[in-house]
């Protein structure tokens, strides 16, 4: 796509954007009374615009039913938790019966390593990539302390080249295949956090299972970012976080994958609770553990229905714009930022600004790690202070989401003439 730095250009591309009318579906934070360019969707998403109302439905029916609620309120909190296998699964690629709305993102991963991370003496080792995100290298760490392995031992991250940014396919396929029957697990980020990188997932998966390993991704930066096919391409399981592309508030409801393969499996270990009971026998109480044949069986409590209601109201708008509209919007708005970045560089005659996210479309999402060669957080700060929300990571990263679902061409235009004036 030919990109021109003009304001007449970007307002031009978003006179023809068919998704720009969504951007009104959400609230954006004012900064010195002005509408702010909100580029940290990778962080936190924009409130949907019927957060509220859905939040306040749930409140009036919990004030007029009260325990009743669960089977009188206009969606009754009994099943509240239902209706999302339908619009999550198309936007991970899965069947409805192989994803459940639940829990949050370490604490699932917790629950689906019970049943996928089984090591012996031999088969014990854990591949992911390095920098990932902390916590789900404490998860991992953990996993394996409590299994008695050491860790350092355990624990196997595969990383960059020396003097590169990104990690190369070929070397985490090899990876794979030289841990060989010592890898009882693959268990990486989808999108790295920090540099933005779209890993191969499906290549990933198809050599791990070769070697007789068990795959699960960590789909945080993923969801709602990039198409992922995750029943096509056989991964065990995966587990995602809602509120940063899926844009249902702070620490709100989770979500899980687990492939269908391993349903009927009632020998896998779990760590049951009465939810992941069969819905016809929940309430009756009994003794003995009747696990569904979805991936509901792995749920622990009943819905949280308040959370649920935000995360009801962005899905929405999920599934009426769909993945691939998104996703081709995305390729687009995210090449012009990318070729902002590069404007800049060309016009100064020196690289003031490293791109560390892959360039190939293929290889990446919307956001884009861009190292600040000198003073990376006062210009992090005074891009904040003019309006211009981006979020920074230490010791020198800028990271800017241009999100296809509520940014314009003009948020990076925006973004860009800030960023130059400061510069």
């Amino acid at each position: 796509m030919h990109y021109e730095f003009s304001e007449d250009f970007a307002t031009s591309q978003d006179q023809y954007d068919s998704l720009s009318l969504y951007r009104n579906r959400f609230h954006f934070p004012l900064i010195n009374g002005k509408k702010a360019v909100y580029l940290t969707g990778n962080s936190l998403g924009l409130q949907p615009d019927k957060a509220e109302q859905y939040i306040l439905q749930e409140l009036e029916d919990w004030k007029r039913y009260g325990v009743e609620g669960h089977f009188q309120a206009k969606n009754p909190w009994f099943s509240y938790h239902e209706p999302f296998a339908q619009l999550l699964a198309p936007l991970v690629g899965a069947k409805p019966s192989e994803v459940v709305a639940m829990g949050s993102l370490t604490n699932n991963l917790h629950v689906l390593m019970v049943s996928f991370y089984r090591p012996t003496q031999k088969r014990f080792k854990i591949l992911s990539e390095q920098k990932a995100f902390p916590s789900d290298l404490y998860a991992l760490d953990s996993q394996a302390r409590f299994h008695g392995f050491d860790p350092a031992e355990a624990v196997v991250e595969i990383g960059p080249r020396e003097g590169e940014t990104i990690i190369r396919k070929e070397d985490i396929l090899q990876k794979i295949n030289e841990l060989g029957d010592s890898l009882a697990m693959v268990m990486m980020g989808g999108v790295n956090f920090y540099s933005g990188q779209l890993f191969p997932l499906e290549e990933i998966t198809t050599t791990a299972h070769k070697t007789g390993a068990i795959v699960g991704f960590d789909l945080a930066h993923a969801a709602g970012n990039v198409q992922v096919d995750l029943h096509d391409w056989g991964v065990d399981f995966a587990a995602w976080c809602s509120y940063k592309y899926l844009n249902s508030g702070p620490g709100s409801v989770a979500g899980i994958f687990v492939h269908e393969k391993h349903h009927a499996d009632e020998s896998l270990p779990r760590f049951n609770g009465w939810w992941g009971n069969k819905a016809d026998s929940r309430f009756k109480m009994e003794r003995n553990f009747q696990p569904f044949h979805s991936a509901e069986a792995w749920q622990l409590s009943n819905a949280p229905v308040f959370s649920m209601a935000i995360h009801r109201a962005s899905l929405e708008i999920y599934n009426e714009a769909g993945m691939k509209a998104l996703t081709e919007k995305s390729q687009k708005l995210t090449g012009y930022a990318e070729a902002v970045i590069q404007k800049i560089n060309s016009d100064a005659g020196a690289e003031l600004i490293q791109i560390i996210t892959p360039a190939d479309p293929a290889e990446r999402g919307c956001q884009l790690s861009l190292v600040m060669k000198k003073n990376g957080k006062g210009v992090f700060d005074t891009l904040t202070k003019n309006g211009v929300l981006t979020d920074w990571r230490e010791p020198d990263v800028i990271r800017i989401a241009p999100v296809p679902l509520y940014n314009s061409f003009r948020d990076v235009f925006d973004f860009y003439s800030t960023l130059k004036t400061i510069l």
